[in-house]
Order: structure tokens, then C-alpha cells, then sequence
């Protein structure tokens, strides 16, 4: 920004031949004028004292608890929410790593099996001497002894940041094993670095020591060293098909040449298909390398895996509303699709709901522990225990008498009715895994407020329970809203009634381990698999004693009809489970403690106006500055004001075109308007002539003002808000941007 000024009238006086040539720093930020201007000239200022926020203090405060509660944003109680905050995103993101880990663990497994075997097949063609190994030629032997082991990892369609991020683990991984690993990115495989590029990257990690040379016999005598041959040599490509073809194969053949000094096996990321390689290297490579194939797991597997351990599950209490559900799978499917901006965004999202709400800090103590010591231990504040009461939910749901009785029993109850809720979407998702439900999907069902009214109501049963959802049907879905909104839901249960008797029963086995929490659903599972069983066991004694009596097409049939009465039963079951227990957050007493519901907020950090916000700022920067002079001014311009805050305000006054010395002259009187007012009041001065000159501000040259002018302009052209003139209108500038 330009100079303010109040910045140059803080300037020591000096004579008018220096005040031309002398170079003035420039400042961001304006000294603000005193708020008492009989302070006397020791500088000494009251400044205001902090309250302290401790659960100790709090008891004595005589400041009424509301009043306090309001005050969330005083420095004790936000270290309060920020401390609670990290402690649960922690939690979040370790949970997040566990996942990831434990889907690609089977991979990661195999890989370092077949790591392993490699290594050995490499050591069976004999071990050299030292001399031998540190020779500067390779050694010549037969075809088979120069192949290069290659690992082809398909990652299906993973986006990029995602993949750097899996073979980072990999890579961590098959350290944790003994195995020498680089990474190298395919930023290292570029014509204009060339080998000697890759060969530098990998001895900085190996020899972890910068080295201008890039020499392989470096990298063989390292290896000889004590410690180092007796495991492999991995290096890891995250993508093959962003490397240059003929560094990549200068690479392969190099190696290959050397793979019995230095048994490197290589492991190299693709994105499309197998075939990739041929595509990019010639057939002489291809004969160089012994691939082995595998595959990771796709991207919505690995999504499906961190939406059930985070937000289904609720590792850490935390949890989102439908809305902002719904935002966040438009966000991920529109915009990247890549699980590292999923996470950033639920990142986000939390960090903001700590920053709104005052309550949240309760998640720190009280879910994420199995008891209530975080209430007896005083987490819950006096001050916060008023405000909770005054919740949106609390009201609406009229529980009663305010007091801590109360109040426990509500968090108790949505801890209560989140497990619940839980349990039936997860019992969802299993049924409906056959027909390739994704769980994001189904949570932004689960979550719906609107649907759980319509389905408690009674309309849903009657709608779903008379007719399925199969395309088969004749039944018009377009024309009621309850199927339409509960699409994958009543997609679920009619896939219950279609499924045979043996999926059946693992289903419902599954759902057995499921809803342990929930005593009642738990035992009509166990009857209804005890059912199950005995209709098994009935018909396959029945079929074989009448077999030779009775027609093949009528055991068929009963059978068939027994079975559609099994179908029915766990049909009816998980419907009475979907009315009676898939509670949203929403729907439950002081959700606002544990639920993000402010969208748009999460929508203007992540999508963001830029062109707006630095329009609001450089309109009210005196709100964001805060300073005495501008804050009794209002909405009125003051020359201690930003230049580009106060030139983009004279715009206000222009249409799409600006003159260029009509916006000047309002700026140049604007900028001195203070020099006048200056020196009207020191004709009334009764102070003498020298102590009247000696606190006169210096009156700015023309030439300062044109200077702060021309970089306040540009200032606004950098930021997109005008257009320079051109040739055709040289005194003229174009608004860009119109509104807000």
C-alpha cells in the first residue's frame, strides 16, 4: 500500500532543500492518533485488563455468565478452543492415516514379498568382491542377469496428489522393512535434467550429503559399505507417464547394466492402463525389465473408508450437517476429486466450527472419553453452561428446567442417538454394497432433516413397503418426493428383499456385529437368523424325503416362498430401523455443539471471492485497522487513510470510465485537506511563532503526491480492480469490477 499521511507527518522536521531529495520509508500501517489526547508525554496508558478463563476464576466472576460466554473471542478462551481443536483434528487425521494404511496394507505386503523374492533372485547369480562391485564398467554376463525387477503399481485413475502420497507411505513402508528407498518424482525424469539429474536426486537421498557429481560407481561403493548389501535397492516413480521416454530408458538401461552391483528393483506408479510402458519406451527397454503387476484400491473405496472412520463412525464427536455434506461431495466430485482437498475441506470445516461456536470445546473432554470425567472436571465453564441454554435447538425441543441435570442429559442423549444413527447407516451401506452404493452418497441421505420428519410421519414405510424401487416396477418415483429424496436408502432395503438366502444370512450376520449397541435390534437379529436357519434346515430334510413324491417345480416353489418371507422379515426390520433410530444430528437437542452447519462460510474458504473481499477491505479498511480517527469519521474519507483505499473510494463517485485528472485533483485535495484544516486553526493559536512552525506538518511537493497517486493506481491494477488507459483514450481508466 502507499504511504499514509499520518506516516509523513511523523516525520522529523528539516529544511525545505532535503525535503525534496529525502528517500521516506514506506509503511503499511498507519500510527493511530491517541484516544485521549491529555495523555501525558510519558506514553503511559491504561490498557485494559484480560479476564481469566479458568474453571477456577470462573466461579468467583461477579460479570454475568452470558456476558462472558459472548466473549469467545478474549484471548483465554480462545486458546481454550483452539487447544480443543487440535486435539480433535489429531485424532481425525491420525484415524485418516490408520485408514489409508490399512487399505493399502495387503499391497504394500505383497509388494515387499515380491521385493524380497527379487532380491534373492538377483543374489543367486553369485556375489562379486569388493573390487569387483566398485568397478567403474559393468560386469558382463548373460541376457537373463540384466534385467531390471519392475513393479507396476495401477492406481487407477488416483489423481496426482493423491498418488504422491501413496508411494510416500510405500516408500515409509519398505523402510520400516530394511530397504535401502528413493523417491523420485517425475519431475526428476525431464530432458533438461537429464540422467545426471535422476543420478543426483538419488545420492542426495542415499548419501544424504549434496553431491555435484553424478557418478553410479558413487552409488555402487556406497552400497559395499558395511550394512548396506544385505537388502535391496528400491526406487520408487510415482508416474511413469509424466517422465521423458528417453531419460527414462537411459535410466533403465544404466541400471541394468549394474543390477548385479547394485541390485536395484524399481517400482513405477500408472495411471491408465498396464500397457503405458510400451507406449513409452522402446522394445530394447522392454526386454530389460521382469514386471510384476498390482493394483491399488480405487478412489471411492478409500473415500468410502475415511467418510465411515470420520463421519459415520465420529471418531472424535465431530460431525457435519446435510448441507454442508452435500457441499462437500459437489466440492470433491466437481472440482478436483482428489481426497487430499476432501480432507482440507473437512479440515476447514472444523477449524471453523471451533472459531463459531463457544461450545465446542466440550468435544475435547466429554466425546472424546468414554465417561463424563470431562464435566467433573470442570471443562464445561460456568460461563458456557448459560449460553448452552440459549441454543436454537435447546428451545425448539422444550426440554424443561435449565440446570446441569438437564444439560447432561441432553449431551447424553445425542451421544446416545449418534450411535444409533450410526449403526443403521452403517447397516445400509452393507446392503447396499452389491449394488455399488457409495457411502458419501448415502451420508448425504442419512443426514437429511427433511426426510427423517417425512419418515417418521409414517409416509415412507407406507410408500416403500408396498412398492420397490426396481426399474422393473411400474411405480411412478418421480412423482413422490419421499422416494426421490430417499433414493439409496429405499434402493438398500429393496436389495434385502432381492438378495438369496445364503447373502442373506451374511448380511445379517453382519449386521449382527453392527448393532451390538442397540439391545433390542440385536435380539430380533438373533431370532431372525435363528429363522433363517431352521427354514434351511426344514426345507433341505423336507426336499430330501419328498423328492420322489412330489414334483420338482412345487419344492422349487416353496422354497422360493420361504424364502421371500425371510426377505420380508429383514426388509421390514430394516425399516423399522431406519424410522426408529436414523435420527440426524440435526434433529437432536444442542447438536450445535458437535455439528458444522454454516455452508457458506465453508463455501467462501474453499471456492472464495477474492475481487469482493479486496473490495470490502480497501472500502472499510478502517474497520479492519481500528484506529481512533478513522472509527469517529464513519464513512467519511481522511487523509490518514490508505492511498489506494482512498483512491478506490473517489472511484465510487465514476462510472465504467475515469478520467485520470478529475480522479488526481479529488486525491491531491483529498491528501491535503488536513494541511488546511492545519493551518486555520494556528491563526487562533496562542503559542508562539517557532512552537507554532515547529508542529506544522511539511506541506507535500507535487511530485510526492504524483508518485503516491501512480503506485496507489497500480495497486489497483494488480489487483484486477481497473484497466489501464489506452491509446485510444490515453486519460482515461476502466472500472473493472461494479459491486458487491
Amino acid at each position: 500500500m502507499a504511504p499514509s499521511a499520518a506516516a509523513a507527518d511523523s516525520s522529523p522536521p528539516s529544511s525545505p532543500e532535503t525535503t525534496e531529495n529525502r528517500l521516506q520509508p514506506f509503511f503499511v500501517l498507519h500510527e493511530a492518533s491517541s484516544r485521549k489526547p491529555e495523555r501525558t508525554s510519558t506514553g503511559t496508558v491504561k490498557t485494559r485488563k484480560k479476564i481469566d478463563f479458568s474453571p477456577s476464576k470462573l466461579k468467583n466472576v461477579e460479570k454475568p455468565d452470558v456476558e462472558i460466554a459472548k466473549e469467545g473471542g478474549d484471548e483465554g478462551y480462545g486458546n481454550l478452543r483452539m487447544d480443543a481443536f487440535e486435539v480433535v483434528w489429531s485424532k481425525i487425521e491420525s484415524t485418516i492415516k490408520d485408514v489409508l494404511r490399512d487399505i493399502n496394507a495387503n499391497v504394500f505386503n505383497e509388494i515387499h514379498q515380491w521385493v524380497r523374492d527379487s532380491f534373492s533372485t538377483i543374489r543367486s547369480f553369485g556375489m562379486l568382491t569388493f573390487r569387483e562391485a566398485t568397478q567403474a564398467f559393468p560386469i558382463v554376463t548373460d541376457a537373463s542377469s540384466k534385467q531390471l525387477f519392475t513393479g507396476l503399481v495401477l492406481t487407477k485413475n488416483m489423481e496426482f496428489v493423491d498418488d504422491l502420497l501413496t508411494f510416500e507411505e510405500l516408500g515409509r513402508h519398505l523402510k520400516s522393512q530394511g530397504c535401502h528407498v528413493a523417491n523420485l518424482s517425475s519431475l526428476d525424469f525431464t530432458a533438461k535434467s537429464g540422467i545426471g539429474g535422476c543420478l543426483r536426486s538419488l545420492l542426495r537421498q542415499f548419501l544424504v550429503a549434496p553431491l555435484d557429481a553424478a557418478d553410479i560407481s558413487i552409488l555402487a561403493s556406497w552400497y559395499r559399505e558395511q550394512g548396506n548389501y544385505n537388502n535391496p535397492v528400491v526406487v520408487i516413480v510415482d508416474d511413469i507417464e509424466r517422465c521423458c521416454g528417453s531419460v527414462l530408458s537411459d535410466f533403465i538401461l544404466m541400471f541394468s547394466e549394474w543390477v548385479l552391483k547394485i541390485p536395484v528393483i524399481l517400482i513405477m506408479g500408472v495411471t491408465t492402463t498396464l500397457d503405458a510402458p510400451r507406449n513409452i519406451l522402446p522394445s530394447n527397454v522392454l526386454q530389460r525389465l521382469c514386471p510384476c503387476m498390482f493394483t491399488l484400491g480405487t478412489p471411492s473405496e478409500r473415500m468410502d473408508a475415511i467418510i465411515e472412520a470420520v463421519l459415520v463412525r465420529q471418531c472424535s464427536g465431530f460431525s457435519i450437517s446435510h448441507k454442508v455434506a452435500v457441499f462437500m461431495r459437489n466440492y470433491f466430485v466437481r472440482q478436483d476429486g482428489t481426497i487430499t482437498s476432501f480432507i482440507r475441506a473437512l479440515k476447514i470445516a472444523c477449524s471453523q466450527h471451533f472459531s463459531m461456536e463457544p461450545l465446542s470445546i466440550i468435544l475435547k473432554g466429554f466425546f472424546l472419553e468414554e465417561d463424563r470425567q470431562g464435566l467433573q472436571d470442570g471443562l464445561l465453564l460456568q460461563a458456557m453452561f448459560k449460553h448452552a441454554f440459549d441454543l436454537p435447538s435447546y428451545g425448539r425441543n422444550k426440554m424443561g428446567e435449565e440446570n446441569v441435570g438437564s444439560f447432561a442429559h441432553c449431551l447424553s442423549e445425542l451421544k446416545r442417538s449418534q450411535t444409533e444413527w450410526r449403526t443403521v447407516v452403517l447397516c445400509l451401506y452393507e446392503a447396499g454394497k452389491g449394488d455399488r452404493i457409495q457411502l458419501l452418497d448415502l451420508l448425504c441421505e442419512a443426514l437429511n432433516p427433511a426426510l427423517y420428519s417425512s419418515r417418521t410421519s409414517g409416509t415412507f414405510t407406507k410408500v416403500d413397503k408396498g412398492h420397490g424401487v426396481s426399474p422393473s416396477n411400474n411405480f411412478p418415483v418421480q412423482q413422490h418426493p419421499i422416494m426421490r429424496k430417499g433414493r439409496l436408502i429405499c434402493q438398500a432395503v429393496q436389495k434385502v428383499r432381492d438378495l438369496p438366502i445364503a447373502q442373506l444370512y451374511k448380511l445379517l450376520k453382519r449386521w449382527e456385529e453392527l448393532t451390538v449397541d442397540i439391545n433390542e435390534i440385536h435380539a430380533k437379529l438373533k431370532e431372525l437368523l435363528s429363522v433363517i436357519k431352521l427354514e434351511n434346515g426344514r426345507s433341505s430334510r423336507q426336499d430330501m424325503a419328498d423328492s420322489s413324491k412330489r414334483p420338482v417345480s412345487r419344492s422349487q416353489l416353496n422354497i422360493e416362498k420361504e424364502s421371500r418371507a425371510v426377505n420380508e422379515k429383514a426388509a421390514s426390520l430394516i425399516e423399522c430401523m431406519v424410522r426408529d433410530y436414523m435420527q440426524p444430528v440435526e434433529c437432536s437437542p444442542l447438536h450445535e455443539i458437535v455439528c458444522f452447519k454454516n455452508v457458506e462460510t465453508l463455501q467462501l474458504a474453499l471456492i472464495g471471492d477474492p475481487r469482493r473481499r479486496i473490495q470490502i477491505d480497501l472500502l472499510e479498511s478502517y474497520k479492519i485497522l481500528r484506529c481512533s480517527c478513522c472509527s469517529r469519521s464513519g464513512h467519511s474519507l481522511l487523509p490518514s487513510l490508505h492511498d489506494t483505499s482512498i483512491l478506490y473510494n473517489l472511484a465510487q463517485e465514476h462510472g465504467d470510465h475515469i478520467n485520470l485528472h478529475d480522479w488526481y485533483q479529488s486525491f491531491k485535495s483529498k491528501v491535503c485537506s488536513s494541511r488546511s484544516k492545519g493551518k486555520h486553526k494556528s491563526k487562533q493559536s496562542p503559542l508562539p511563532k517557532k512552537r507554532k512552525d515547529m508542529n506544522e506538518p511539511d506541506k507535500p511537493c507535487e511530485a510526492s503526491i504524483q508518485a503516491r497517486f501512480c503506485k496507489a493506481v497500480t495497486e489497483l491494477q494488480i489487483t484486477g480492480l481497473i484497466r489501464m488507459p489506452t491509446k485510444r483514450r490515453p486519460d482515461f481508466v476502466q472500472r473493472v469490477a461494479f459491486g458487491l
